[in-house]
């Protein structure tokens, strides 16, 4: 496989960017004009004296916004651990360089908007998750590596990545047209890594679990739901569960993904926006498109639902089940769990209920094993595709029970454990363990639903607390707020930075400036007076308590009805996203 360069000096000067690879043996610079944007390649020498040096850690990519394109570059660096003996390593920091070296060129209108664009790219850049290597191809999983031809051996790692998971693919365009540059650049994938050098039994072994988050249909909870027209799902995440020890090493691989038909669920100021199934489209179609993808990639596929059977939800869970009836596909199997009535009151206990209905076809599928030889032992034939609302908190607490049974097989099968030995035996590592997976489900709901995951207490401890409770209201109220107020900025940083937005240099008019209905600013303003006026009336009472009770009934039957139209027309009060046509639903 041809390697990229680890580290970079950046050298600037006014007309070009410098970028020297400083590994040992390395000669190489890549030479960005800064004016015809040209990229080419040459030698140290080449770089003039009077350019200012400082150390890059890699290359993000490029990007066009209205006042010309910029480089993307990543500044700061945190090595997370080996996989394998290659290392990996989390992007902390960025930095956005014009090309241009001055925006005087731009109208005020021009200057705002690019400002706009470049927060934008920091929000996205801001959430935490970046992760890369620069001699190992983090965006396949062990199985699908070790079933690769010869001439996928000796390809660049850009040119063999899953497209799915390289979230700088579309910052990396102009790269990947010059294969000579591909020793520059990596892709970077989107989602969680943790690695773990844990000991049971006095023997040492590697624990690692990475989370890809699919760059396709990606986007925020609310805003990005159900599946596009190739069959993509929203919030689609591969999560491999990695084991080494003493030479071998084994790989557990289970995906979640939206329900994949079409239907949405658009913030309109209620808590739980009732999720609405398009009636207009072929949902068979794009179902029929995202399984055959499946299948092709994992195996057969086990479908856990994990949704209400009751209520907003139960449409869903219907329509899902039905669906995979008509397709009529023996490589998939549909189980539905309602996890929220079988865990009321607290009955945690009720989810081996799926573990023990779900343990056949488990054994089934197996996992990949590789020995110490390196000879491959067992293949994992399919994949659990587990979803709830979110795939965020129901998902991850039955991922997490579904990947120790597979642990437990894989540690008893090289040794690590004894026989009748369990993992929930290993206090030590159980700690471990549970915090890790809580900490996956942290990361995935921050970068789809803007807060930490729900349920986690059970997923650290194995058990419901009140405490756990409480915080769970918590981050209930922050995903309102942040799903009705500022995830539309989010899903347009989302879009601008896959490229699902392109913006054309010296743009007069972008989306940014679209208009508010007059009732955005009008009715809040009313409601705000009338509810002030209601409380001012009640603590200043006026000469008889019956004309105190007019004043009072007035003013407050008056912020109800605003408050009732605000509710009404909930959807023009929201933070919608503005760069990418919204979907139809109907």
């Amino acid at each position: 496989m041809a390697t990229t360069y680890n580290t970079f000096n950046l050298h600037t000067t006014p007309e070009k960017f410098y970028i020297e690879a400083c590994d040992d043996g390395a000669g190489d610079v890549l030479a960005i004009d800064r004016v015809s944007t040209e990229m080419t390649l040459t030698v140290r020498k080449d770089v003039p004296p009077s350019a200012v040096t400082r150390p890059i850690c890699g290359i993000m990519g490029t990007i066009r916004l209205v006042a010309g394109m910029y480089l993307i570059v990543i500044t700061k660096k945190k090595k997370v651990g080996d996989l394998l003996g290659h290392a990996v390593w989390k992007a902390t920091d960025f930095d956005i360089i014009s090309y241009k070296k001055t925006v005087l060129h731009l109208t005020d209108t021009q200057m705002q908007d690019n400002k706009a664009f470049l927060t934008m790219i920091n929000s996205v850049m801001n959430t935490d998750g970046f992760y890369y290597a620069t001699d190992y191809d983090l965006t396949h999983s062990l199985q699908r590596l070790a079933n690769t031809s010869p001439e996928f051996q000796e390809m660049t790692l850009l040119e063999r990545a899953d497209q799915r998971f390289v979230w700088n693919g579309h910052l990396l365009r102009e790269f990947m047209a010059q294969p000579e540059l591909h020793k520059f650049v990596y892709p970077v994938i989107h989602g969680f890594i943790t690695m773990k050098s844990c000991c049971i039994n006095g023997k040492i072994f590697d624990w690692n679990i990475i989370s890809r988050r699919s760059c396709f249909r990606a986007g925020v909870r609310y805003y990005v739901r159900g599946i596009d027209s190739e069959g993509h799902a929203a919030n689609f995440v591969e999560t491999e569960q990695i084991v080494q020890y003493n030479g071998a090493k084994a790989s557990f691989v289970q995906t979640r993904g939206s329900i994949p038909f079409y239907w949405s669920q658009r913030p309109n100021l209620k808590y739980k926006p009732k999720p609405q199934i398009s009636k207009s489209i072929n949902h068979l179609d794009g179902f029929q498109r995202h399984f055959d993808s499946q299948i092709i990639t994992y195996g057969k596929q086990v479908i856990l639902n994990l949704v209400n059977q009751k209520g907003s939800e139960k449409p869903l869970e219907q329509a899902f089940a039905k669906m995979v009836d008509s397709l009529g596909n023996g490589m998939i199997k549909y189980i539905a769990f309602d996890f929220h009535k079988e865990c009321s009151r607290m009955r945690w206990h009720r989810l081996q209920i799926l573990v023990d209905m779900v343990a056949e076809m488990q054994e089934e599928f197996g996992y990949f094993l590789v020995d110490s030889d390196g000879t491959v032992q067992i293949q994992q034939d399919g994949t659990f595709r587990s979803n709830c609302m979110d795939c965020l908190d129901r998902t991850n607490v039955i991922q997490s029970l579904l990947a120790r049974r597979s642990l437990q097989s894989q540690l008893e099968r090289m040794g690590v454990l004894h026989v009748g030995q369990r993992i929930e035996e290993q206090a030590d590592f159980e700690k471990i363990y549970k915090n890790a997976w809580a900490d996956n489900a942290n990361a995935c709901a921050k970068q789809y639903a803007g807060t930490g995951a729900l349920k986690t207490d059970f997923t650290r401890t194995g058990k419901r607390t009140q405490w756990g409770l409480l915080m769970d209201g918590w981050n209930s109220m922050i995903r309102y707020y942040k799903n009705n107020f500022s995830d539309g900025f989010r899903q347009d940083s989302i879009d601008l930075f896959l490229g699902n937005y392109a913006v054309e240099e010296a743009e007069m008019n972008t989306p940014l400036h679209e208009p508010k209905d007059w009732k955005f600013l009008t009715l809040p303003i009313i409601m705000v007076v009338a509810f002030s006026m209601c409380i001012i009336c009640l603590l200043m009472a006026g000469d008889t308590w019956t004309e105190t009770l007019a004043y009072v009934l007035f003013w407050g039957s008056a912020s109800v009805v605003t408050g009732g139209v605000i509710l009404f027309n909930g959807r023009d009060f929201v933070d919608a996203p503005k760069l990418v046509q919204k979907e139809k639903m109907d």
